[in-house]
Formats: structure tokens, sequence, C-alpha cells
């Protein structure tokens, strides 16, 4: 199935009030971004959310959009965030050691000259968590939401697109998930498909956003209905003991080449 998306950016301002608080950081998630940014001094977050992943150690500048988003930074106590988009940033060249982008490029509208801006203003090294659009088949929820993972497909660029837009050298990081993970993307849930059936966590989840009117509850159904009847279970069960699972989510580590 082929969905053409013209605008990938979701309207947080209008359905992302609540999204701190089903999209969190998880801290052996983070784990990975932390060692990768081990030796940076200054970090800029880009398309920085509510500042899920930011290190607390560290000197970090946030830039942020949305203003539901700035304002759920503040709720939560994080540094306010400045306004503005990847595509346009407000700094020198080589103001920061690293720059990162946690699960937000497929938002941009101008992918490439988002990721050549965080190459500009970086001294050292960019980090791009994302989800690979060839490994999204590998989750249950492919059969289910066909039309919801071609939307994520729609949106998300290859790992290949990245890696070439940044140049220089990069380290790609497939990133276990773990059972009881608080980030709220739709792999986090991968042995708890109930979590589908709450509005709260769907709305967390952008690519919902995109579906066609009706399409939501469609699909929701047809989950609800086989974990009544049992069929999920039939199928899927061992994923509810499952310790960890290994899908799309990628860490993209990049650096200057010699």
């Amino acid at each position: 199935m082929m969905i053409e998306i013209t605008n990938p950016a979701f309207n947080y301002d209008e359905f992302g009030q609540e999204y701190s608080g089903q999209r969190k950081t998880d801290p052996r998630i983070a784990a990975y971004v932390y060692e990768a940014l081990a030796s940076a001094k200054t970090i800029l977050n880009v398309g920085a959310g509510a500042g899920s992943y930011e290190p607390v150690d560290k000197y970090v500048v946030a830039v942020e959009p949305s203003v539901a988003m700035r304002l759920q930074r503040l709720a939560t106590g994080k540094t306010p965030a400045i306004i503005g988009k990847a595509d346009a940033l407000p700094f020198d060249d080589d103001s920061f050691d690293a720059v990162m982008a946690m699960v937000t490029v497929h938002h941009w509208p101008d992918i490439k000259k988002g990721l050549q801006e965080l190459k500009r203003v970086s001294s050292n090294q960019v980090l791009i968590m994302t989800f690979d659009p060839e490994a999204l088949d590998n989750f249950w929820n492919a059969g289910y939401f066909p039309e919801l993972i071609a939307v994520e497909k729609a949106r998300y660029p290859t790992v290949d697109f990245i890696t070439e837009a940044l140049g220089g050298i990069s380290e790609v990081i497939e990133i276990p998930i773990p059972l009881d993970c608080v980030d709220g993307f739709q792999e986090a849930f991968y042995g708890r498909p109930e979590a589908f059936l709450r509005k709260e966590v769907r709305q967390a989840q952008s690519a919902w956003g995109f579906l066609p009117a009706g399409m939501e509850d469609e699909l929701v159904k047809r989950l609800a209905d086989d974990l009544q009847s049992g069929e999920w279970d039939k199928q899927y069960a061992h994923y509810r003991q499952q310790p960890t699972f290994n899908c799309a989510l990628r860490l993209i580590v990049n650096k200057p080449g010699n």
C-alpha cells in the first residue's frame, strides 16, 4: 500500500497536549545516546519536543517549533527551548560539540536540508534516532495496521538517505527495545498490545493523525476483536514474555570523515 504525504509535520500544538505523559526517556535506550555523547560538552537538541534523551549532565540547547512541546518542557523541568526549525538553525558553523535529533526527522518538510544544517553547526558529531522504514514490517502490527505502517514508510527517510546527506562516517546502531519500555512509540508495546486500544497512547504516536477519517477506529477494532477472541495470543503470545525486541529503532552516530 502506497500513501503520499505532502506535509509530514504533525500538528503537535493541536493534538500533542499530552505527549510528554506517554513519550518519556527510557533509560535503557538513553544509555546508547549518552555513551555516544560521552566526550561532548556542548549539545544542540533539534526538534527537541518535551526533552526526551537530553543528557542532564551536559550543556544542552534545545530548538523546538511547537508551543505545546515547549510548554511541556517547562512543566517537566527542562530548560526553555528556542523557537526554530531544523532547516534554518540560528547558530554559527561548528557552534556545538554534538547535535542530536531524537525521532524527529520524519516531521521535517526538507529532511536533507535539515540534516545538512545539523552537520553545519556541529564541530564533531551528529546523532539521529529514527526508525528504519525497511524494517517496519518486522513488527506484528504490520498485519493489524498495514495502513498505519504505510504512513510511516511514507514519512521516514531511509538510513542510507540520512547517512548520505550527512556525509562523513556513520555508525548505525540497532537498538533493542525493552518489554517495559516507557517511551510510548509503537514498537514499545510489542508485548503489551492492549495499549493500542487506549486513545492517549495513540495520540502520542503521530502516524495515527495521518490516516483517513474513520480508519483509526477500524484498525483498533481489528486488534480489539483478536485480543478478545484470543487470536492475537495464539500467534504472538511469546512477545508478552520476550525481554527485548529488535525491530526498526536505530541510532545513527555521524562524525566528520578524514
